[in-house]
């Protein structure tokens, strides 16, 4: 180790593992991410990786927790000193920028959801998503109806950026963004 070089705490080393992970997990979700492609990219051996998550899966799964922990944040950034119709809007102006910024948490959202079809995967996403319904619903006030209209036009969103079609001049795509953007 050189004089300028500093050793990594186990915490950095975990951090950097969970930014390493974020577009192997994104781009292959949970089954077709490699392990070893993640330790290369944080700098640390595979086995070192086990050591600080356990296993693959669990890795993984504090992987969709941040994607939504980061989402939330997002929200209640956005939505801070305003409430009802104000901060539904707030709230969807924010999300929009966020998956636009950032494709990986956009696609690393949309394997979370696919991989629901493991009972883990299904309990994290489950309780992440929640608590991000809770939150719409209880900053804005808003009906069951309102707050579920709220997220089908954000899963829309989700799938018009994953189809990169915001700026389509196909009429099918123009008549769903201008829908989103109306909402």
């Amino acid at each position: 180790m050189s004089p300028t070089a500093q050793r990594q705490t186990a915490e950095e080393r975990r951090e950097a593992v969970l930014e390493a992970s974020r577009k192997e997990f994104a781009e292959h979700g949970l089954h077709g991410a490699s392990t070893d492609v993640i330790a290369r990219a944080a700098g640390i051996s595979q086995p070192y990786l086990f050591r600080l998550f356990g296993s693959k899966k669990e890795l993984y799964l504090e992987s969709v927790r941040r994607c939504f922990d980061r989402t939330l944040e997002t929200f209640r950034t956005a939505a801070a000193g305003s409430a009802g119709h104000e901060a539904l809007r707030a709230i969807g102006l924010a999300y929009g920028e966020l998956i636009e910024s950032d494709r990986v948490l956009l696609q690393a959202q949309l394997q979370a959801y696919a991989g629901c079809d493991d009972p883990d995967v299904r309990e994290v996403v489950r309780r992440g998503f929640g608590r991000l319904v809770d939150y719409v619903e209880a900053v804005s006030g808003a009906s069951p109806a309102d707050v579920s209209a709220f997220f089908a036009t954000g899963m829309l969103y989700n799938v018009i950026a994953a189809m990169e079609i915001e700026n389509s001049d196909e009429p099918w795509a123009r008549l769903l963004c201008e829908g989103c953007r109306g909402h």
